[in-house]
C-alpha cells in the first residue's frame, strides 16, 4: 500500500508550493482559524505593491503571467478531494481544527491584477458547489484594493459576494506618508476611500491591517488617528476589522528594522477601534 503523502502546517510558514502545485496551496491560517486554501494568482512573485512586511522571495514590481484556468480548476478539485478522502494528510499544531475553513484568493501578489481574476472566482464557486460546500467554506479575497477602480475587479468581487463570500482589504495605513513608507504605493487616502467604499458595496468586507515596530517604535499618534478617522464614516457598513502583527519574518530590505509589537500594545489599539463600533479580531 502507498505511503499517503504528509504535509505538516504551522501559522509560521505560508509556503505556495507545500502541495507541488502552480496556483493552490493549502495553510494554516491565524486569522481564518484553522486550514485555508489558498489561491496564488501570481507565482512569478510580482505585485504592484511592495509592502515592507512582506514574506514573498524575490518580490518583483509587476502583475502576473496568463492564468492556465483549466490547471487551476484541476489542482483546486484534487486538493479538495485528497484533504477530504484523507488521501492527502495535513498535520498542524491546532488538532482540534481539521477541516478546510476557506479557499483564499491571497498568493504571492495582488491578485486581483490578473485579467482572469473573475473567472478563477467563477472556477472557484463551482469546485465547491460540485462538491457540496458551498454552504461550508466561504470564499475569500485578500487584496490591497488598488484595483477595485477596474469593472473587471469588480465583477469579480460581486461574484464572490452573491456567493456569500468576503473580502479582506489591507488598510495598514491611512496617510500618504505612511502609504508610501510601509507598502510602497503611491496611493492617497481619498483613493483608498474611494475603494473601499465600492468594495463594501460589492461583498461583505473586513478591513485588514498588520501593525508594527519600525526602528522598534510603534505607529505613531497621528497616524493611529487617521486610521480611526477613516473608518469611522464606514464603520456601519464594514463586518469589522483583522488587526494582526509579524507572524514571518519579512524577506523584504527592511526587515532588520522591524519587530513585533507586544499582544497588549495590539490590544489597546483593538480596543479604540471597538469605540467607533468595529468587531476586532487580533491576531499578535
Amino acid at each position: 500500500m502507498p505511503r499517503q503523502p504528509i504535509i505538516s502546517l504551522n501559522t509560521a510558514d505560508h509556503a505556495r508550493d507545500s502541495a507541488g502545485m502552480r496556483y493552490v496551496y493549502p495553510v494554516l491560517s491565524r486569522r481564518a482559524g484553522g486550514i485555508s486554501v489558498g489561491i496564488n494568482l501570481n507565482p512569478n512573485n510580482a505585485c504592484n505593491w511592495r509592502c515592507i512586511y512582506c514574506q514573498v522571495p524575490n518580490l518583483t514590481r509587476g502583475g502576473p503571467p496568463p492564468i492556465d484556468l483549466a490547471l487551476l480548476e484541476d489542482e483546486l478539485a484534487t486538493l479538495l478531494d485528497n484533504i477530504h478522502s484523507g488521501q492527502l494528510i495535513i498535520n498542524h499544531q491546532r488538532p482540534d481544527t481539521r477541516l478546510v475553513v476557506d479557499v483564499a484568493f491571497s498568493g504571492n501578489g495582488e491578485p486581483t491584477s490578473a485579467a482572469e481574476f473573475p473567472a478563477a472566482v467563477a472556477i472557484a464557486q463551482k469546485v465547491l458547489a460540485a462538491r457540496g460546500l458551498a454552504d461550508l467554506v466561504k470564499l475569500r479575497l485578500i487584496t490591497n484594493g488598488s484595483l477595485l477602480d477596474r469593472r473587471t475587479v469588480q465583477q469579480g468581487i460581486a461574484l464572490l459576494g452573491e456567493a456569500a463570500g468576503e473580502v479582506w482589504f489591507k488598510l495598514d495605513s491611512a496617510s500618504a506618508a505612511g502609504l508610501a513608507q510601509i507598502n510602497g504605493t503611491r496611493t492617497s487616502p481619498q483613493a483608498v476611500m474611494r475603494r473601499l467604499t465600492r468594495c463594501i458595496a460589492l461583498a461583505p468586507t473586513w478591513v485588514q491591517t498588520c501593525f508594527f515596530l519600525l526602528d522598534n517604535q510603534p505607529p505613531a499618534e497621528t497616524e493611529i488617528a487617521a486610521y480611526l478617522a477613516l473608518l469611522a464614516p464606514v464603520a456601519a457598513q464594514l463586518e469589522g476589522v483583522h488587526l494582526y502583527g509579524l507572524a514571518r519574518p519579512s524577506l523584504q530590505k527592511e526587515a532588520p528594522r522591524l519587530s513585533r509589537m507586544t499582544a497588549d500594545g495590539l490590544e489597546n489599539i483593538a480596543q479604540r477601534i471597538q469605540q467607533i463600533g468595529l468587531r476586532v479580531h487580533v491576531s499578535p
